[in-house]
Protein backbone atom coordinates (compact mmCIF):
# COMPACT_ATOMS: atom_id res chain seq x y z
CA UNK A 1 0.00 0.00 0.00
CA UNK A 2 1.01 3.58 -0.39
CA UNK A 3 2.24 5.71 2.27
CA UNK A 4 -0.07 8.93 2.60
CA UNK A 5 -0.62 11.57 5.30
CA UNK A 6 1.67 11.54 8.30
CA UNK A 7 3.10 9.00 10.29
CA UNK A 8 5.95 8.91 13.15
CA UNK A 9 8.92 6.48 14.66
CA UNK A 10 8.77 4.32 17.53
CA UNK A 11 12.04 3.83 19.42
CA UNK A 12 11.41 2.35 22.78
CA UNK A 13 7.65 0.70 23.10
CA UNK A 14 7.62 1.09 26.59
CA UNK A 15 7.63 4.40 26.41
CA UNK A 16 4.91 4.98 23.90
CA UNK A 17 1.65 5.13 25.76
CA UNK A 18 3.13 2.41 28.74
CA UNK A 19 3.13 0.43 25.50
CA UNK A 20 -0.51 -0.09 25.38
CA UNK A 21 -1.40 -1.74 22.76
CA UNK A 22 -4.81 -0.64 22.10
CA UNK A 23 -3.33 3.14 23.65
CA UNK A 24 -0.85 3.50 21.13
CA UNK A 25 -4.11 2.78 17.96
CA UNK A 26 -6.19 5.04 19.87
CA UNK A 27 -3.67 7.78 19.74
CA UNK A 28 -2.85 6.96 16.12
CA UNK A 29 -6.26 7.37 15.28
CA UNK A 30 -6.67 10.63 17.04
CA UNK A 31 -3.86 11.87 15.22
CA UNK A 32 -4.79 10.29 11.78
CA UNK A 33 -1.84 8.73 11.40
CA UNK A 34 -1.73 6.82 8.30
CA UNK A 35 1.68 4.52 9.00
CA UNK A 36 3.86 4.00 12.26
CA UNK A 37 7.24 3.25 11.95
CA UNK A 38 8.39 0.36 15.45
CA UNK A 39 11.79 -0.28 15.53
CA UNK A 40 11.97 -3.98 15.15
CA UNK A 41 15.76 -5.12 15.16
CA UNK A 42 19.11 -3.57 15.93
CA UNK A 43 22.21 -4.78 14.10
CA UNK A 44 22.01 -8.47 14.39
CA UNK A 45 19.56 -8.52 16.89
CA UNK A 46 15.93 -8.46 17.55
CA UNK A 47 14.72 -5.11 19.58
CA UNK A 48 11.93 -4.19 21.88
CA UNK A 49 12.21 -6.91 24.30
CA UNK A 50 11.38 -6.08 27.35
CA UNK A 51 11.31 -8.50 30.59
CA UNK A 52 11.38 -11.51 27.69
CA UNK A 53 8.46 -10.47 26.27
CA UNK A 54 8.29 -8.93 22.42
CA UNK A 55 6.27 -5.69 23.08
CA UNK A 56 5.99 -5.23 18.97
CA UNK A 57 3.77 -7.89 17.71
CA UNK A 58 0.27 -6.58 20.00
CA UNK A 59 1.25 -3.17 18.69
CA UNK A 60 1.51 -4.62 14.78
CA UNK A 61 -1.92 -5.87 15.34
CA UNK A 62 -4.03 -3.13 17.37
CA UNK A 63 -2.79 -0.61 14.27
CA UNK A 64 -3.36 -2.72 11.74
CA UNK A 65 -7.07 -3.67 13.15
CA UNK A 66 -7.54 0.70 13.43
CA UNK A 67 -6.60 1.15 9.80
CA UNK A 68 -3.17 2.03 10.20
CA UNK A 69 0.05 0.98 8.27
CA UNK A 70 2.82 -1.32 11.12
CA UNK A 71 6.28 -0.92 9.04
CA UNK A 72 9.53 -1.69 11.15
CA UNK A 73 12.91 -0.50 11.16
CA UNK A 74 16.23 -1.26 11.87
CA UNK A 75 19.65 0.06 13.08
CA UNK A 76 22.10 -0.99 10.38
CA UNK A 77 26.24 -1.00 10.88
CA UNK A 78 27.51 -2.52 8.40
CA UNK A 79 29.82 -4.96 10.28
CA UNK A 80 28.23 -8.28 9.35
CA UNK A 81 25.65 -7.23 6.83
CA UNK A 82 24.38 -11.07 5.98
CA UNK A 83 23.06 -11.65 9.72
CA UNK A 84 21.74 -7.68 9.60
CA UNK A 85 19.45 -8.64 6.81
CA UNK A 86 18.87 -12.20 8.29
CA UNK A 87 16.74 -10.46 11.60
CA UNK A 88 15.31 -7.69 9.43
CA UNK A 89 14.25 -10.54 7.03
CA UNK A 90 13.03 -12.58 10.05
CA UNK A 91 11.26 -10.12 11.77
CA UNK A 92 9.42 -8.39 8.51
CA UNK A 93 8.13 -12.12 7.94
CA UNK A 94 7.21 -13.02 11.62
CA UNK A 95 4.98 -9.70 12.76
CA UNK A 96 3.79 -9.33 9.00
CA UNK A 97 5.11 -5.95 8.66
CA UNK A 98 3.42 -3.51 5.98
CA UNK A 99 6.66 -2.18 5.17
CA UNK A 100 10.31 -1.59 6.85
CA UNK A 101 12.89 1.08 7.11
CA UNK A 102 16.42 1.02 6.79
CA UNK A 103 18.45 3.00 9.33
CA UNK A 104 21.94 3.68 7.90
CA UNK A 105 24.14 6.82 9.29
CA UNK A 106 28.00 7.32 10.09
CA UNK A 107 28.85 4.02 9.76
CA UNK A 108 28.42 3.77 6.77
CA UNK A 109 30.50 6.77 5.57
CA UNK A 110 33.51 4.43 6.46
CA UNK A 111 36.06 2.84 3.14
CA UNK A 112 34.67 0.14 1.70
CA UNK A 113 31.20 -0.15 3.32
CA UNK A 114 29.61 0.54 -0.57
CA UNK A 115 29.93 -3.46 -0.18
CA UNK A 116 28.35 -4.21 3.09
CA UNK A 117 25.57 -1.80 1.77
CA UNK A 118 25.20 -4.14 -1.69
CA UNK A 119 25.44 -7.28 0.55
CA UNK A 120 22.79 -6.45 2.96
CA UNK A 121 20.70 -4.72 0.59
CA UNK A 122 20.70 -7.67 -1.39
CA UNK A 123 19.64 -9.93 1.17
CA UNK A 124 17.32 -8.63 2.08
CA UNK A 125 15.22 -7.45 -0.62
CA UNK A 126 15.92 -11.43 -1.61
CA UNK A 127 13.84 -12.29 1.59
CA UNK A 128 11.23 -9.77 1.66
CA UNK A 129 10.53 -8.98 -2.46
CA UNK A 130 6.88 -8.00 -2.41
CA UNK A 131 7.05 -5.43 1.25
CA UNK A 132 8.50 -1.71 0.44
CA UNK A 133 11.83 -1.16 0.95
CA UNK A 134 12.86 2.56 2.61
CA UNK A 135 16.02 4.37 3.33
CA UNK A 136 16.52 6.61 6.39
CA UNK A 137 19.52 8.30 5.90
CA UNK A 138 21.11 12.35 6.07
CA UNK A 139 19.26 15.20 5.04
CA UNK A 140 21.45 16.86 2.45
CA UNK A 141 23.88 14.52 0.49
CA UNK A 142 26.26 16.92 -0.23
CA UNK A 143 27.45 16.87 3.80
CA UNK A 144 27.94 12.67 3.51
CA UNK A 145 29.73 12.44 -0.21
CA UNK A 146 30.77 9.07 1.30
CA UNK A 147 27.55 7.38 2.23
CA UNK A 148 26.66 5.06 -0.51
CA UNK A 149 23.37 6.31 -1.33
CA UNK A 150 22.87 4.64 -4.87
CA UNK A 151 23.75 0.86 -3.38
CA UNK A 152 20.64 1.51 -0.69
CA UNK A 153 18.56 3.19 -3.25
CA UNK A 154 19.24 0.89 -5.58
CA UNK A 155 16.87 -2.06 -4.02
CA UNK A 156 14.33 0.43 -1.89
CA UNK A 157 11.25 1.73 -2.58
CA UNK A 158 11.19 4.66 -1.12
CA UNK A 159 13.68 7.56 0.75
CA UNK A 160 13.26 8.78 3.84
CA UNK A 161 15.84 11.37 4.40
CA UNK A 162 15.80 12.95 8.01
CA UNK A 163 15.27 16.51 7.57
CA UNK A 164 15.94 17.45 11.38
CA UNK A 165 16.42 21.33 11.22
CA UNK A 166 18.06 21.25 14.59
CA UNK A 167 19.71 24.53 16.09
CA UNK A 168 17.53 26.47 13.00
CA UNK A 169 14.12 27.32 12.62
CA UNK A 170 13.88 26.80 8.78
CA UNK A 171 11.97 23.84 7.93
CA UNK A 172 10.71 24.40 4.83
CA UNK A 173 13.84 26.18 3.23
CA UNK A 174 15.71 22.69 4.72
CA UNK A 175 12.94 20.70 3.14
CA UNK A 176 13.03 22.06 -0.12
CA UNK A 177 17.17 21.70 -0.55
CA UNK A 178 17.00 17.60 0.70
CA UNK A 179 14.70 16.89 -1.94
CA UNK A 180 16.71 18.90 -4.55
CA UNK A 181 19.96 16.96 -3.75
CA UNK A 182 18.50 13.60 -3.94
CA UNK A 183 16.86 14.52 -7.02
CA UNK A 184 20.40 14.26 -8.27
CA UNK A 185 21.22 10.84 -6.85
CA UNK A 186 20.80 8.15 -9.04
CA UNK A 187 18.34 6.31 -8.67
CA UNK A 188 15.85 8.81 -7.78
CA UNK A 189 12.65 7.33 -5.19
CA UNK A 190 9.87 8.70 -3.99
CA UNK A 191 10.60 10.90 -0.82
CA UNK A 192 8.40 10.64 2.26
CA UNK A 193 10.68 12.84 4.49
CA UNK A 194 11.17 12.63 8.45
CA UNK A 195 10.61 15.76 10.49
CA UNK A 196 11.79 16.57 14.24
CA UNK A 197 9.93 16.45 16.64
CA UNK A 198 12.32 16.43 19.80
CA UNK A 199 14.74 18.54 21.50
CA UNK A 200 18.22 18.35 21.61
CA UNK A 201 20.95 20.26 22.89
CA UNK A 202 19.14 23.68 24.11
CA UNK A 203 17.21 23.59 20.75
CA UNK A 204 13.65 23.08 20.52
CA UNK A 205 11.20 24.05 17.44
CA UNK A 206 8.54 25.88 17.98
CA UNK A 207 4.77 24.25 16.75
CA UNK A 208 4.24 26.28 13.55
CA UNK A 209 7.51 24.91 11.90
CA UNK A 210 5.45 21.75 12.08
CA UNK A 211 2.59 23.49 10.27
CA UNK A 212 5.37 24.57 7.65
CA UNK A 213 7.40 21.61 6.85
CA UNK A 214 4.16 19.33 6.25
CA UNK A 215 2.35 22.43 4.39
CA UNK A 216 6.01 22.74 1.96
CA UNK A 217 5.88 18.53 1.36
CA UNK A 218 2.18 19.58 0.50
CA UNK A 219 3.68 22.08 -1.96
CA UNK A 220 6.50 19.66 -3.40
CA UNK A 221 3.96 17.20 -4.18
CA UNK A 222 4.99 14.28 -2.01
CA UNK A 223 2.67 11.88 -0.30
CA UNK A 224 3.65 11.40 2.78
CA UNK A 225 5.80 12.54 6.37
CA UNK A 226 7.23 11.05 8.87
CA UNK A 227 8.31 12.83 12.22
CA UNK A 228 11.09 11.63 14.96
CA UNK A 229 10.15 10.08 17.56
CA UNK A 230 6.70 9.29 19.29
CA UNK A 231 8.65 8.16 21.89
CA UNK A 232 9.62 12.04 22.89
CA UNK A 233 6.88 14.15 21.66
CA UNK A 234 4.26 12.71 23.19
CA UNK A 235 6.54 12.99 26.70
CA UNK A 236 7.76 15.92 26.71
CA UNK A 237 6.35 18.01 23.57
CA UNK A 238 3.04 17.93 24.00
CA UNK A 239 2.44 20.88 22.10
CA UNK A 240 4.15 19.72 19.41
CA UNK A 241 2.63 16.32 19.50
CA UNK A 242 -1.06 18.45 19.37
CA UNK A 243 -0.20 20.60 16.52
CA UNK A 244 1.05 17.82 13.98
CA UNK A 245 -2.19 15.80 15.27
CA UNK A 246 -3.66 18.59 14.20
CA UNK A 247 -2.32 19.48 10.83
CA UNK A 248 -5.11 18.38 8.41
CA UNK A 249 -3.22 15.92 6.20
CA UNK A 250 -6.01 13.30 5.88
CA UNK A 251 -4.47 9.35 4.88
CA UNK A 252 -6.89 8.83 2.61
CA UNK A 253 -5.89 12.15 0.38
CA UNK A 254 -3.83 12.75 -1.98
CA UNK A 255 0.13 14.06 -1.20
CA UNK A 256 -0.27 17.73 -3.22
CA UNK A 257 -1.71 20.06 -5.17
CA UNK A 258 -2.62 18.59 -9.04
CA UNK A 259 -4.19 21.82 -10.44
CA UNK A 260 -2.57 23.53 -13.19
CA UNK A 261 0.42 25.90 -12.43
CA UNK A 262 -1.62 28.69 -12.95
CA UNK A 263 -3.64 27.64 -9.98
CA UNK A 264 -1.20 26.25 -7.52
CA UNK A 265 0.59 29.80 -8.34
CA UNK A 266 -2.18 31.77 -7.12
CA UNK A 267 -3.22 29.27 -4.39
CA UNK A 268 0.58 29.97 -3.25
CA UNK A 269 0.04 34.16 -3.07
CA UNK A 270 -3.12 33.20 -0.58
CA UNK A 271 -0.99 31.61 1.82
CA UNK A 272 1.16 35.00 1.85
CA UNK A 273 3.87 31.81 2.64
CA UNK A 274 7.20 32.85 0.52
CA UNK A 275 8.03 28.82 0.82
CA UNK A 276 5.07 27.83 -0.36
CA UNK A 277 5.43 30.46 -3.64
CA UNK A 278 9.44 29.85 -3.93
CA UNK A 279 8.64 26.11 -3.74
CA UNK A 280 6.85 26.38 -7.49
CA UNK A 281 10.61 26.97 -8.53
CA UNK A 282 13.01 24.92 -10.62
CA UNK A 283 16.29 25.87 -8.88
CA UNK A 284 17.40 28.25 -11.54
CA UNK A 285 14.23 30.13 -11.68
CA UNK A 286 14.57 33.77 -12.05
CA UNK A 287 11.78 36.18 -11.11
CA UNK A 288 11.65 39.55 -12.95
CA UNK A 289 9.88 42.79 -11.87
CA UNK A 290 10.30 46.47 -12.16
CA UNK A 291 12.67 46.94 -9.63
CA UNK A 292 15.26 43.85 -8.93
CA UNK A 293 15.99 40.98 -10.61
CA UNK A 294 16.30 37.34 -8.08
CA UNK A 295 17.06 34.27 -8.81
CA UNK A 296 17.50 30.59 -6.42
CA UNK A 297 15.54 29.75 -3.80
CA UNK A 298 16.50 31.77 -1.18
CA UNK A 299 16.20 34.92 -3.38
CA UNK A 300 13.08 34.11 -3.94
CA UNK A 301 12.11 33.20 -0.32
CA UNK A 302 13.54 36.72 0.68
CA UNK A 303 11.22 38.53 -2.43
CA UNK A 304 8.28 37.26 -1.18
CA UNK A 305 8.56 37.86 2.09
CA UNK A 306 8.58 41.36 1.07
CA UNK A 307 6.01 40.66 -0.97
CA UNK A 308 3.71 39.48 1.33
CA UNK A 309 4.67 41.80 4.71
CA UNK A 310 5.75 44.97 3.38
CA UNK A 311 4.24 45.88 -0.60
CA UNK A 312 0.94 43.56 0.16
CA UNK A 313 -0.09 43.16 3.59
CA UNK A 314 -2.79 40.68 4.78
CA UNK A 315 -3.16 40.89 0.30
CA UNK A 316 -6.05 38.67 -1.08
CA UNK A 317 -4.86 37.40 -4.84
CA UNK A 318 -7.29 36.65 -7.93
CA UNK A 319 -6.64 35.64 -11.11
CA UNK A 320 -8.11 37.76 -13.58
CA UNK A 321 -6.91 36.09 -17.30
CA UNK A 322 -4.50 33.03 -18.35
CA UNK A 323 -3.34 32.09 -21.73
CA UNK A 324 -0.67 29.39 -22.73
CA UNK A 325 0.09 25.93 -22.79
CA UNK A 326 2.50 23.47 -22.74
CA UNK A 327 6.02 24.84 -21.61
CA UNK A 328 4.61 28.61 -21.57
CA UNK A 329 1.86 30.11 -19.27
CA UNK A 330 1.02 33.70 -19.06
CA UNK A 331 -1.46 35.27 -16.49
CA UNK A 332 -2.68 38.38 -14.96
CA UNK A 333 -4.09 38.81 -11.41
CA UNK A 334 -5.24 41.39 -9.56
CA UNK A 335 -4.34 42.10 -5.03
CA UNK A 336 -6.14 43.71 -2.56
CA UNK A 337 -4.33 44.40 0.62
CA UNK A 338 -5.86 45.70 3.97
CA UNK A 339 -3.73 48.85 3.94
CA UNK A 340 -5.99 49.60 1.02
CA UNK A 341 -3.31 49.23 -1.80
CA UNK A 342 -4.00 47.36 -5.23
CA UNK A 343 -2.00 45.44 -6.70
CA UNK A 344 -2.50 44.02 -10.19
CA UNK A 345 -0.12 42.13 -11.65
CA UNK A 346 1.25 40.55 -15.30
CA UNK A 347 3.30 37.73 -15.24
CA UNK A 348 4.54 34.99 -17.90
CA UNK A 349 5.92 31.74 -16.65
CA UNK A 350 8.71 29.25 -18.48
CA UNK A 351 8.24 25.91 -17.41
CA UNK A 352 10.80 22.68 -17.45
CA UNK A 353 11.22 20.05 -14.51
CA UNK A 354 7.65 19.04 -14.17
CA UNK A 355 5.88 22.32 -14.12
CA UNK A 356 8.79 23.84 -12.03
CA UNK A 357 8.84 27.62 -12.92
CA UNK A 358 11.96 28.60 -14.79
CA UNK A 359 11.25 32.01 -15.29
CA UNK A 360 8.70 34.60 -13.74
CA UNK A 361 8.26 38.10 -15.09
CA UNK A 362 6.23 40.15 -13.37
CA UNK A 363 5.38 43.90 -14.04
CA UNK A 364 2.68 44.91 -11.53
CA UNK A 365 1.26 48.74 -10.90
CA UNK A 366 -0.05 49.36 -7.36
CA UNK A 367 -2.69 52.50 -7.07
CA UNK A 368 -5.03 53.12 -3.68
CA UNK A 369 -7.87 51.81 -3.59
Amino acid sequence: MELRGKGYYMWKVKDCEGGDPDAIARVAKEADLSHVMIKVADNGGTYNITNGKDMVPPVVAALKNAGIQAWGWQYIYGSNPGAEARIAVQRVNQLGLDGFVVNAEVEYKQSGKAVAARTYMRDLRNGIPNVPIALSTFRFPTYHPNFPYSEFLDKCDLNMPQVYWQAAHNPGQQLIRSVREYQNITPFRPIVPTGAAYSEHNWTPVPEEHDEFLRTAQSLNLKAANFWSWDFARKHLPHIWNRIRDYNWPSGAGGGPTKDIIDRYIDALNTRDPVAAAVLYSDNGVHVNATRTVQGHEALLAWYNVLFNQILPNGQFQLTGFSGNGNSRHLTWTANSSSGKVLNGNDTFGLKDGEKIAYHYTFFTVSPN
